[in-house]
């Protein structure tokens, strides 16, 4: 039974659990699992991994979920391995094969196409996924029978690596901005190279400023929760936005940050700032106002 003072404890509790989410549980199962071996209610993950796929999985708890905007919309990265020359119907390996061609593919050529999705480009989500047309998930549509009417959404591939060519598989480096399918990416490689293609395997090595150093894998931190050793892994929530610019703030703009005034100070226009205590705690997001000089706060962390 959880004493009051442990119940306290836990409610006053803010920061991030990076996590090594493993092939077989959803990401809300994760969840799940943090909530009840942490006894705080206010989790959430910061990006779906799907089933199938393992990798870095950030955990946001307490206050920190108010993160949750800024630390879901930051990069990924990732190791895919793609099947050359079977479609399916959900882009993976869990769906029905649609069509087999054989692989008469160099690497040189298999290169040279997937240098065709680096940049800024328009992709469309896999049929089985879960956006929402007119009020109904797709994966919900297709399962149905429907065809889900699915809009290309501009995407950002900043890099794409072949790390490993055996014909008909392929390992790659996928770096990308947040909303990416990795599935669809594969799906779209198979269709220009004209053979078809599908991913059989997906591991994320880095969600924002955290990579697979900083997971812990999840069969670990079970094992934390059961001896009560588990904060050893708790993140601080300034470190999910490490990459932002920081504020440091004395006595004094604390005091003002507290009661949302703004707090003088340089920047660019519409730069987002983290705003830290002298010892590393995070206080505040800010936004900064090139016509006044000022740092307006955007949330404030101090009077949780």
């Amino acid at each position: 039974m959880n004493t009051n003072k442990e119940i306290n404890l836990a409610n006053a509790i803010s920061g991030v659990l990076v996590i090594d989410k493993p092939v077989g549980l959803t990401s809300h199962d994760v969840v799940q699992i943090v909530r009840r071996g942490t006894n705080i209610r206010r989790a959430g993950h910061t990006g779906t991994l799907d089933p199938r796929a393992s990798g870095v999985l950030v955990v946001l708890l307490g206050p920190a979920v108010r993160l949750s905007e800024y630390v879901s919309a930051s990069d990924k990265r990732y190791q895919a391995i793609v099947r050359l020359g079977e479609s399916t119907d959900t882009y993976d390996g869990e769906g029905q094969i649609l069509s087999v061609s054989p692989v008469d593919i160099t690497e040189e050529h298999f290169k040279e196409v997937l240098s065709h999705y680096v940049g800024e480009i328009e992709q469309v989500p896999p049929p089985y996924s879960a956006v929402k047309v007119q009020g109904k998930k797709a994966y919900d549509m297709a399962r149905d029978g429907e065809t889900p009417d699915l809009k290309p959404r501009k995407i950002i591939v900043h890099n794409l690596d072949l790390l490993e060519w055996e014909a008909p598989e392929a390992v790659i480096d996928v770096f990308c901005s947040s909303g990416t399918y990795v599935r669809s990416l594969a799906h779209d490689l198979g269709k220009e190279l004209g053979c078809g293609a599908h991913l059989i395997g997906l591991r994320r090595t880095k969600s924002g400023q955290f990579t697979l150093r900083d997971a812990v894998p999840l069969r670990k931190l079970r094992d934390a929760f059961e001896n009560g050793t588990w904060y050893q892994f708790l993140i601080p929530a300034a470190e999910a936005l490490s990459d932002w610019h920081t504020l440091e703030l004395n006595q004094e703009q604390l005091d003002l940050v507290q009661h949302g005034h703004r707090i003088p100070g340089d920047g660019e226009a519409g730069t987002m700032a983290r705003g830290i205590t002298e010892q590393g705690e995070l206080v505040a997001l800010f936004e900064y106002d090139g016509e006044q000089k000022e740092w307006q706060p955007k949330k404030v962390f101090f009077q949780e």
